[in-house]
C-alpha cells in the first residue's frame, strides 16, 4: 500500500508530522500553522526550518480557501479547545453556525467543501473536551460527533495518558479517529460488536491495549438537528455521558470506561535529564527559594479581590522538587522563564535545584533534541511550544496501528 497523503492543520512545531513520519507510512502534502494575535510566527518558523517551506501555509486557516488545500487521504490536527456552540445565521436558517474564530468550524468547512473528502481524520484535544462546557457537560463533543456523522464519518475515541503506556510524561489527551463511509474501515467499524471494537479490535485498542472490563457501557442517540443539539444536550446539568472510550456511528453513541493494560518499559523523569550539561541560568537562586516553596506548598489563607471582597483560599501542596522516579507532570505553556511558579518543573541535581531545559522538555514530549532550537527564538518560547505540543509516541503508535488496520481490512475485501 502506498503512503497516505496527510494534511496537517494547527501544526504547531510538527508533533503530528514527526509521529506519522516515524512510521514510514505517511507523507505530509500540506500544512498550516497560524498563531493569532502575534506578529512573529515562531512555531511556523520552527516548522519550516525542520520540514522545509514547501506546501506550508502560515495564514489564518479561516481565510484559506478550501481550493488551496490539495486533496489528501487523512486530515490531522490538535485544534484549540473553545466553545463549540452552534447557531443559525439570520439570513439563512439552514446556515450553520459556530462563532467566528472557533477553529473546529474550519475543519468542518474543509470537510464540507472538499469534493474528494479525506478518508481518515486523526484529531487531538484536551480531555476536558468530553465534559465541556460546565453548564451542559459533553455538549461540545456531542456537536463534533454529530457533525462528523453528518459529513459521512464514523468516529472512535480514547482518552490516553501517555505515561500509562511507558512514555515520559503524564499527559492526558483525547484522540479521535474518523473513517469516511466510502472506506472499508467504516464498514468494519459499523459491522463490529461495539464493545469488542473498543476492547480489542479497533485501531486505538490495537495501539494502546486495555483490560477487559465488567463495567456497563452507555448508549444513546444524538439529536440530528445541530442547533437543537447545541441548545438541549445534557441541559439538566448532569455528568457528561461520554466515558473515556467510545464510538459514534450514524448518530448512535456507544461509550465505555476502559483501563490501560501495559507492562513494558517505563521512562521516568530522571531518564530525560541532561546530566551535568544544563545551562547555569536554569539553577534557582537561593534568595528565590522561599518564593518557590510558598507557591508549591499547601495554603489556607484569606485573600482579597480587587474590589476588596475577602474570601478563604486553599490548595494542596505540590511535590517539590519533582519526583525523578516517576514520569513527569504535564508540561504547561508557562513552563519557561525564571520567575517562581507553582506549575513549573524543578529537579534536584548534584549542583542544586533547577528548572528543566528546553531539550528536557522536548524529550518529555518525545521530540528530537533541539527540534525547537532556532536563532531568535527564546527558551521561554521553546517551553511554550512544548506546553502546546503532544507526545509524539502516542501519534506514532496510533498512526502505525491505523495503517496496519487499513491494510488488513482492504486485504480481506480483496480475498
Amino acid at each position: 500500500m502506498q503512503k497516505l497523503k496527510v494534511c496537517e492543520l494547527f501544526a504547531g512545531v510538527g508533533g503530528f508530522r514527526l509521529g506519522l513520519e516515524k512510521t514510514g507510512r505517511y507523507a505530509v502534502v500540506w500544512s498550516n500553522q497560524w498563531e493569532p494575535s502575534t506578529k512573529m510566527q515562531h512555531a511556523s518558523l520552527v516548522y519550516e526550518a525542520r520540514f522545509g517551506p514547501q506546501n506550508h501555509s502560515n495564514s489564518n486557516i479561516e481565510e484559506v480557501a478550501t481550493a488551496e488545500i490539495p486533496d489528501h487521504d487523512m486530515l490531522v490536527g490538535g485544534f484549540p479547545c473553545q466553545d463549540y456552540s452552534v447557531a443559525t445565521t439570520l439570513k439563512n436558517s439552514k446556515g450553520l453556525i459556530g462563532k467566528k474564530g472557533v477553529l473546529w468550524w474550519s475543519i468542518h468547512r474543509i470537510l464540507s467543501e472538499k469534493k474528494n473528502k479525506p478518508n481518515y481524520l486523526f484529531l487531538e484535544n484536551v480531555d476536558r473536551l468530553l465534559k465541556s462546557p460546565s453548564a451542559q457537560r459533553g455538549r461540545d463533543f456531542a456537536i463534533m460527533l454529530r457533525s462528523l456523522n453528518d459529513l459521512g464519518y464514523a468516529v472512535e475515541w480514547r482518552v490516553i495518558n501517555a505515561a500509562e503506556y511507558g512514555m515520559p510524561q503524564r499527559r492526558r489527551r483525547v484522540f479521535f479517529l474518523a473513517y469516511h463511509i466510502s472506506t472499508e474501515l467504516f464498514k468494519s467499524l459499523k459491522n463490529s460488536n461495539p464493545k469488542d471494537w473498543l476492547l480489542k479490535d479497533g485501531v486505538i485498542s490495537t495501539a494502546f491495549p486495555v483490560e477487559k472490563t465488567a463495567q456497563n457501557p452507555v448508549s444513546f442517540d444524538l439529536e440530528q438537528n445541530l442547533v437543537s443539539l447545541s441548545n438541549h444536550f445534557n441541559a439538566e446539568k448532569g455528568l457528561s455521558p461520554f466515558l473515556n472510550s467510545g464510538i459514534c456511528v450514524d448518530g448512535s453513541v456507544f461509550t465505555l470506561k476502559t483501563t490501560p493494560s501495559y507492562d513494558g518499559h517505563r521512562t521516568l523523569l530522571s531518564d530525560v535529564l541532561e546530566n551535568g550539561s544544563a545551562d547555569a541560568s536554569l539553577y534557582i537562586d537561593e534568595t528565590d527559594l522561599p518564593k518557590w516553596e510558598y507557591l508549591k506548598g499547601a495554603k489556607k489563607e484569606v485573600r482579597k479581590t480587587k474590589a476588596g471582597f475577602e474570601y478563604n483560599y486553599s490548595e494542596g501542596s505540590m511535590v517539590f522538587p519533582d519526583a525523578l522516579d516517576q514520569p513527569s507532570r504535564t508540561i504547561i505553556t508557562g513552563e519557561g522563564g525564571k520567575s517562581p511558579s507553582r506549575f513549573k518543573h524543578v529537579v534536584q541535581t548534584k549542583k542544586g535545584l533547577r528548572r528543566l531545559s528546553p531539550v528536557e522538555l522536548e524529550r518529555l514530549n518525545m521530540f528530537p533534541d533541539n527540534h525547537t532550537l532556532l536563532e531568535g527564538i527564546p527558551d521561554a518560547k521553546r517551553a511554550f511550544f512544548m506546553g502546546n505540543a503532544l507526545v509524539v509516541g502516542v501519534v506514532e503508535q496510533i498512526g502505525s496501528a491505523l495503517f496496519q488496520k487499513i491494510s488488513e481490512v482492504e486485504k480481506q475485501v480483496q480475498s
